[in-house]
């Protein structure tokens, strides 16, 4: 008995490990498909085999279009993840990403909401394995898909009942594909053994109706020894075989409805929607009909669109019906599409490239312009943290300097010429220091009032064009620092907006994907809403490196203003100083020259008092 038990905890061990296992490792990637039999999807009880059922693909739950092969042939479906089921294109278009792939399901346990199939695809030298005859079972007898081109409706099955004459119109926009419109005559088909009715078995008719108005028309007329019809009647919906009638069975006009007429050995059934609407007992009788769709043998049109018109020589039991309503339609989530992988990383899904693969064409284009945003901002701080630095550098080395020019000298007489030496001397390597650009400013005004030895005239005029001149080089180099600061604001401000611009349109789609398909599960609405939310994160991502860097260099910029107004103001003092010891002096052609030891130590006391005064 624990032998037993070793091996069966082994075997469950193993269960995820075949699970994971991939198919055929020339296909690239592959997606999970859930379909619910349960209450929450098609809400079946009986187990039904061989059945096809529909894949719709749209930008919803699926955002790889562009990594399919040409019109989808490399898509496969498996259901343990060892052996391909058969499948069938109807249309794959990647352009309006959008594609109709139908599945055969060997078996669909009535009630079970977990039973899963992964579709495979990625993989550019794949053939093409659509197989349309395969997906049907031997008692499907005739399907019109109504594909675009087709001026005779084409017959999907093995049987090959194609139509023989058509006055119907093809439609590109119908509700699966391409739908059949009738207006002015029908379809033919001729009688044939695969379309007999025998009593045993009973014949299923379905197809998908949008009714325009209330008329009184035939929808499908089986006429042989006998007669089988689905009429309308007024604003209601019959069936009748020879003289007996269903019930009338009200319709919604211009909406699409499945319809479904079952015939058994002792009873005639119409459904609507899935649901049986009414039934009248009959005794069925063998029949070999010619086929009549969209009008009837006498000539009375139908008014409207069909698609996806089934015949069975076979009486589907209920769950059969309501499981092809449910599925078919986007109303009711009976498959749910899972996450991708890759052959790479199959055990967990790229997440990333989910979001990528989802993003529209709004959201590109707004990540793109959020991706020019932070680029220019990331050059502003680059740079502008660069020249900060070598100001800052520079701002230090010009001052030690301009205040150790001659520390030795005394207090001594010099003429004009000899003090505008001293005070300018040589600084072609203080380049990057604002403050020697104020300083050189200063001194080139100076030059001009003292260019003349022996008509020296400094009066208050004279100071205050030299208060002027600094004060304009201070602003001049504050818009030199600044410069460019702007299009950090804007980076601060503009990319969280434009963000949540292209997240509130990444929205819409989404939500206009879904209203026009009706798929309203979650696994269709999250791929869509995060690939809109990556706009928002985008915006976020240039903005909050642009706020710290901006708050950053906005403090450097305020301290580097705060030291040239320091020594403007240090500047302008000692200006002062020397033209009030001139003027007490008698001797025009001589005056008092302060050391500038005594000068560094003026301009400490008054640069510590601002920055006490800042603080």
């Amino acid at each position: 008995m624990k032998h037993h038990s070793f091996k069966l905890g082994l075997l469950l061990l193993l269960v995820p490990m075949v699970t994971l296992a991939w198919w055929n490792n020339d296909w690239a990637s592959r997606k999970s498909i859930t379909f619910d039999a349960g209450v929450t999807g098609a809400d079946i009880q009986s187990t039904l085999s061989d059945v096809p059922v529909l894949v719709r693909l749209h930008t919803g739950n699926f955002g790889f279009f562009t990594e399919l092969a040409e019109n989808g042939k490399d898509l496969r479906f498996a259901l343990d993840d060892k052996t391909p089921l058969k499948h069938s294109i109807e249309k794959v278009d990647v352009l309006s990403e959008m594609g109709l792939v139908w599945v055969k399901l060997p078996v669909i346990r009535g009630g079970m909401s977990t039973d899963t199939l992964s579709m495979y695809y990625g993989n550019a030298n794949a053939v093409n394995a659509s197989d349309n005859k395969g997906i049907y079972d031997v008692n499907q007898s005739l399907v019109f898909h109504f594909n675009d081109g087709e001026m005779l409706p084409q017959d999907a099955t093995a049987y090959a009942n194609h139509a023989t004459e058509s006055k119907a119109i093809i439609s590109p926009v119908g509700w699966i594909g391409s739908s059949a419109q009738f207006n002015n005559g029908g379809i033919k088909i001729n009688a044939s053994p695969a379309l007999a009715i025998n009593t045993e078995d009973g014949f299923t008719f379905s197809t998908w109706a949008k009714i325009s108005q209330p008329q009184n028309a035939t929808i499908l007329e089986l006429k042989g020894v006998t007669k089988l019809e689905l009429l309308v009647q007024g604003g209601a919906l019959v069936a009748r075989y020879q003289n007996v009638k269903t019930a009338p069975v009200n319709f919604s006009t211009g909406k699409w409805q499945h319809l479904a007429v079952v015939v058994r050995k002792d009873k005639l059934e119409l459904y609507v929607d899935g649901q049986l609407a009414a039934s009248s007992a009959i005794q069925l009788s063998a029949l070999n009909p010619t086929v009549f769709i969209g009008s009837s043998e006498n000539g009375q049109n139908f008014n409207g669109e069909l698609d996806e018109v089934q015949f069975s020589k076979q009486a589907r039991n209920a769950d059969w019906i309501k499981f092809a309503h449910r599925s078919q339609s986007p109303d009711f989530t009976v498959l749910s599409f899972g996450g991708d992988e890759s052959n790479s990383s199959a055990n967990e899904p790229n997440y990333f490239s989910i979001i990528l693969q989802s993003l529209t064409v709004d959201g590109w284009v707004v990540i793109a312009l959020c991706g020019m945003m932070f680029m220019i901002s990331t050059l502003v701080i680059i740079s502008k943290s660069i020249f900060l630095n070598r100001a800052g550098k520079d701002n230090e080395a010009f001052l030690k300097q301009y205040r150790n020019v001659d520390s030795s000298q005394e207090e001594t007489e010099l003429s004009n010429s000899d003090f505008l030496t001293t005070i300018v001397g040589k600084h072609d390597h203080f380049q990057n220091s604002p403050i020697y650009h104020v300083y050189h400013a200063g001194v080139q005004e100076l030059k001009k009032t003292f260019g003349d030895a022996n008509h020296l005239v400094f009066s208050n005029e004279a100071l205050n064009l030299v208060r002027s001149r600094l004060d304009a080089a201070v602003v001049r180099e504050n818009q030199k620092i600044n410069k460019n600061m702007v299009l950090l604001t804007i980076a601060i401000s503009g990319g969280p907006f434009l963000g949540l611009l292209g997240t509130v349109m990444g929205v819409m789609i989404t939500f206009a994907v879904i209203a026009s398909t009706g798929d309203v599960n979650i696994n269709s609405i999250a791929p869509g809403i995060s690939g809109a939310l990556a706009a928002t994160v985008a915006g976020l991502a240039v903005a909050i490196p642009a706020l710290f860097a901006y708050n950053y260099l906005l403090t450097r910029i305020k301290e580097i203003n705060a030291d040239m107004q320091v020594f403007t103001d240090e500047f302008l003092a000692v200006i002062t100083k020397r033209v009030a010891d001139r003027q007490r002096n008698e001797d025009d052609t001589k005056y008092i020259v302060l050391t500038d030891e005594f000068i560094a130590m003026i301009s400490k006391r008054v640069i510590e008092q601002q920055r006490g005064l800042a603080s």
